[in-house]
């Protein structure tokens, strides 16, 4: 077996990357706007409870107006990951984050993640209707996917090459954004990645539904604020990617809303920091030189041992 290649650990950036001139780091604020999707997939049952149903309808009816007003203040372009669910049902909204300026892009249509994805057929048809959803309610034709609960196949990325997207946004494994190969075989297409993970995102502190998500304990805006502060100084320190993932119905909160404004206006005070929507950021990536990261299955060791042990 041939040697791998060094691990060249002596700077953060990885090899033939650099952000556009004068800039040393990314900042992209987005926003899953799930509204019932999440909880209708997961508890069909909830279907029929107003009081659920209604903590959802929160992100569409009242979240994405004071987001879209807090954007505006701020000058600042946002992309919004849309399942096609939500866009039928709420098709004011989404035209409104359109007509806003903001990207949108694709998240499922009933915030179906790939774990429940049998096979590839299941996988594209749940693709195909979102798609179609958004291009019914909008007209737009997303060039960027997030999968709803950042659940990915290995037969995604080929799936989404196949459908035209420029980018991914959501596996976990880098700090800067990558070209992500669709196969192991040579001369294989790619997609660019942009990373997330889940210390960025607003559900974990603050989504509560009894019995449904969340532990009941809610964190504080100021507690929240301070640790997404850190993360972005130490990414910018890095020359990363700070990718902040919000729900409107989580993070269109009043108290919370005024938090990540001051979120962003930290962010735009940082000198060099491009703060830009994940397809402005993908696509200056895409002109980079990078060599395309493999994502290889895994074979649990238990499952090549011979007949002996």
């Amino acid at each position: 077996m041939p040697e791998a290649p060094r691990l060249d650990w002596h700077s953060p950036m990885p090899p033939g990357f650099a952000w556009p001139e004068g800039k040393r780091a990314a900042a992209c604020f987005t926003f899953d706007v799930d509204a019932e999707s999440p909880i209708l997939f997961d508890h069909p049952e909830s279907a029929g409870w107003l009081d659920v149903m209604s903590h959802q309808a929160y992100g569409p009816r009242t979240g994405v107006p004071r987001l879209l007003r807090v954007l505006d203040r701020q000058g600042i372009r946002a992309t919004f990951f849309v399942p096609g669910y939500t866009a039928e049902r709420w098709p004011e909204a989404i035209r409104a984050i359109r007509d806003a300026g903001h990207e949108i892009g694709h998240h499922g249509y009933l915030h179906e993640g790939a774990h429940s994805a049998p096979d590839a057929e299941t996988e594209e048809r749940l693709l195909r209707s979102g798609l179609e959803a958004l291009d019914d309610v909008a007209g737009v034709r997303p060039v960027g996917y997030r999968a709803p609960m950042w659940e990915l196949s290995y037969r995604l990325p080929a799936l989404l090459a196949r459908h035209g997207f420029l980018y991914d946004s959501g596996l976990m494994d880098a700090d800067h954004p990558y070209r992500l190969a669709t196969g192991p075989e040579e001369g294989a297409s790619s997609l660019i990645e942009l990373p997330v993970h889940w210390s960025l995102d607003d559900w974990e502190p603050y989504a509560y539904l009894p019995g449904i998500t969340g532990s009941g304990v809610i964190a504080s805006p100021s507690e929240v604020l301070e640790r997404w502060t850190l993360e972005l100084e130490a990414l910018v320190a890095e020359g990363g990617l700070f990718m902040l993932t919000n729900h409107p119905f989580v993070s269109g909160r009043a108290s919370r809303a005024v938090a990540l404004e001051t979120l962003m206006e930290r962010a735009r005070a940082i000198d060099g920091l491009w703060i830009a929507a994940a397809d402005q950021i993908a696509a200056h990536v895409a002109t980079l030189p990078l060599e395309p990261i493999i994502h290889r299955p895994h074979q649990p060791p238990e499952t090549r041992r011979g007949p002996d042990g």
